[in-house]
């Protein structure tokens, strides 16, 4: 069983910067493939970043690439998303996702703990 509790949303103007936290609690939470999905109003839930933990690959999603990076803290069971460059567009609640496994998983049906998730609002 994993626990996941994300932090680090808020109000940031187009062209702004922000980082997303995960903290996870539970055993194992280093054999755990890790992802970040938002969803914005209206929308379903989309699948934004991934990293395994086997060797931390890491996938995006083609919006964000190049402006997102996701990282993760195994020993302190902790995940992160570098937000740059943010767009109006990128607006969303943000959550973060564990499934026991390898490799990088990007379908949100694979996922099977999810946090409650965090708001991030860009303005124009």
């Amino acid at each position: 069983q994993v626990q996941l509790v994300e932090s680090g949303g808020g109000l940031v103007q187009a062209g702004g910067s922000l980082t997303l936290s995960c903290a996870a609690s539970g055993r194992a939470f280093g054999s755990y493939a890790m992802g970040w999905f938002r969803q914005a109003p209206g929308k379903e839930r989309e699948f934004v970043a991934a990293i395994s933990w086997t060797d931390s690959s890491t996938y995006y999603t083609d919006s964000v690439k190049g402006r997102f990076t996701i990282s993760r803290d195994n020993a302190n069971k902790m995940m992160y998303l570098q937000m740059n460059s943010l767009k109006p567009e990128d607006t969303a609640v943000y959550y973060c996702a564990a499934t026991p496994g390898a490799g990088t998983v990007v379908a949100v049906g694979l996922y099977d703990y999810w946090g409650q998730g965090t708001q991030v609002t860009v303005s124009s």
